[in-house]
């Protein structure tokens, strides 16, 4: 995907958000560090231009509660936090979570406990910018920027303006290893 692909997925992702959830009310979109924060920060600025409303952006640092690193602490976890670094409430809400690659589905189960620790939401829906299959988990996005299939030899890597100063997804061929 190139910048103009990047900029119409989203786009459309914040059209089929507003359709499905019939408007914004009570809504809130919580980007998975790092690149979900600036996702969701992007919806929610095409919502605003489409609604002229705004809609309250956060972000969620899930590093404790991945299943690949240590046990988490009670001083280790996160709240969803909004630009200033301010904490804000999920409890009741409709939270659309952002991701920008859906692989196993492990991320995501790790961004939906640190969540639930944290208040329990009305709802949980899940965008992504590109979905590659190969899931272990029974995970399914609810919004997808573009589906692209690949061999667990091939990685997706995703760069985005703010962070690589550049709108780019691509796949990368990995080397196979030798039995």
């Amino acid at each position: 995907m190139d910048e103009t692909a990047i900029r119409r997925a989203l786009t459309r992702i914040a059209h089929e958000i507003l359709e499905k959830n019939k408007g914004i009310d009570n809504c809130v979109l919580v980007g998975i560090r790092t690149r979900g924060i600036y996702l969701a920060r992007r919806i929610a600025e095409r919502i605003l231009e489409i609604e002229g409303k705004p809609v309250q952006a956060g972000a969620l640092d899930i590093t404790s509660y991945r299943d690949d690193r240590g046990r988490k602490t009670a001083e280790s976890t996160t709240a969803c936090v909004d630009e200033a670094g301010a904490s804000f409430a999920i409890q009741d809400k409709r939270v659309i979570l952002f991701d920008d690659v859906l692989y196993t589905g492990r991320t995501i189960r790790a961004a939906m406990d640190a969540l639930m620790d944290h208040g329990r939401p009305q709802l949980i829906q899940l965008a992504v910018l590109a979905d590659r299959g190969h899931r272990e988990l029974p995970i399914r996005a609810d919004y997808v920027g573009k589906n692209v299939p690949t061999s667990k030899l091939e990685k997706i890597e995703v760069n985005l303006t703010e962070i690589d100063g550049e709108d780019k997804v691509t796949i990368i061929q990995q080397r196979g290893q030798q039995a």
